[in-house]
């Protein structure tokens, strides 16, 4: 199946709203750090997660959501209609032309990069969405990022979410960075071999860079 038919079908038999990794109220302070409210934001495989919604319910002010999933948007055209706020448009991240360079001021992408390495031509797509505008580790995750040397990456995690909230877990301030080396093996250092921790990469356009593309993209 490609990539289109397999989302489709997913939607289509849970229409419900389904978030990965992590709520909002966990990300919000991270989101904050780096995304004014007046920016323009663009959360690419939006999917019928509520996240965008809840951005809008804290403030944020233009939240444009793109999915490959024709079934989604237009359920999620429906739903919002009435919130100026989201707009929802139906896109392949691997080909944005729709969009003009320089459109937004921030991409948001929560899990897309996983559903695309699990795909056919799992690297090759994975370069063609990042050329357009992470939930694995840093040993996997920063050899795609830098490919393109475009970004300055900083790297911060969250909890995982527990089922029982009994587990020992290795705290780590959600808007301090963790000290990042060229192969991430500086994350074990600081956080154990296997920590419990979502990782997420917050990647900076260079100056000289951002005229044609997002000025940053968070990665979860």
């Amino acid at each position: 199946m490609t990539l289109g038919t397999t989302t489709q079908a997913s939607y289509t038999q849970d229409p419900g709203p389904f978030d990965w990794y992590q709520k909002y109220p966990a990300l919000s302070p991270l989101l904050h750090l780096y995304v004014p409210l007046h920016n323009r934001v663009l959360v690419i495989g939006c999917s019928n997660a509520a996240i965008s919604e809840d951005m809008a319910n804290d403030g944020f002010e233009d939240i444009v959501n793109i999915d490959i999933s024709s079934v989604v948007i237009e359920a999620m055209q429906t739903k919002y209609q009435d919130i100026p706020a989201l707009k929802y448009i139906q896109m392949d991240v691997r080909d944005m032309s729709g969009f003009e360079s320089g459109s937004f001021d921030a991409v948001l992408d929560k899990g897309t990069p996983d559903s695309i390495m699990c795909g056919h031509n799992s690297l090759e797509n994975a370069s063609k969405m990042l050329e357009e505008i992470t939930y694995g580790a840093p040993a996997y995750r920063l050899p795609m990022l830098k490919k393109l040397s475009l970004w300055t990456i900083k790297l911060h995690v969250v909890e995982k979410p527990m089922a029982d909230g009994n587990a020992e877990q290795i705290k780590w301030e959600l808007t301090n960075p963790v000290s990042l080396d060229e192969t991430g093996s500086s994350v074990e250092t600081a956080l154990g071999r296997t920590p419990e921790v979502h990782f997420i990469y917050v990647c900076t356009k260079d100056e000289s860079l951002q005229s044609s593309s997002s000025k940053q993209e968070i990665e979860f």
